[in-house]
């Protein structure tokens, strides 16, 4: 079990627009999701986040309390938890995740790292591995939540896996 940090105000947007909205009978058709609690939106938003990667999860369970996603369920891999906890974390308005992910096959964790300005994949490569060209390593470790290389940005947080031995 963990708690992990990320940048509130980086990362994808798709929440929305999470603010109250005046109380009032639902029109009919309604069934979007108008008028729900913004905690309620940001869950379904969350499991739509993570559905998308197409990470194996059992019994997901998502919770929001204000910037905290609660996040719990069965992957098979570390790699599966950590790719789970940044999909939740790296949205736009969560500053913490707290997993309670069991893992079926454990293995060594990886590094998180908060890309900063200035930075790019064969940067932090160098950084970590001491050769900027490993940098796909890296890219292929936060696959499906970069889909180029050359897409990353300020406050998005990765996953760094270990060196090869």
């Amino acid at each position: 079990m963990g708690l992990f940090a990320f940048i509130k105000d980086a990362g994808e947007k798709i929440f929305g627009d999470d603010k109250p909205k005046p109380t009032q009978a639902p029109a009919a058709g309604a069934g979007r999701g108008e008028g729900l609690p913004p905690d309620v939106l940001r869950v379904r938003a969350l499991h739509r986040q993570v559905e998308a990667t197409g990470i194996p999860v059992e019994n997901l369970k998502i919770r929001c309390s204000g910037d905290t996603a609660h996040v719990s369920g069965r992957v098979r891999t570390q790699a599966d938890k950590e790719k789970l906890v940044l999909a939740v974390g790296n949205a736009r308005g969560i500053a913490q995740v707290d997993e309670d992910l069991e893992v079926e096959h454990p293995e060594p964790e990886a590094t998180f790292y908060t890309v900063v300005s200035g930075d790019s994949l064969s940067k932090i490569a160098k950084k970590h591995y001491g050769d900027a060209s490993k940098y796909p390593v890296i890219f292929e470790a936060n696959r499906p939540m970069l889909q180029d290389p050359d897409k990353i940005y300020p406050g998005q947080v990765l996953r760094i896996p270990p060196a090869a031995a």
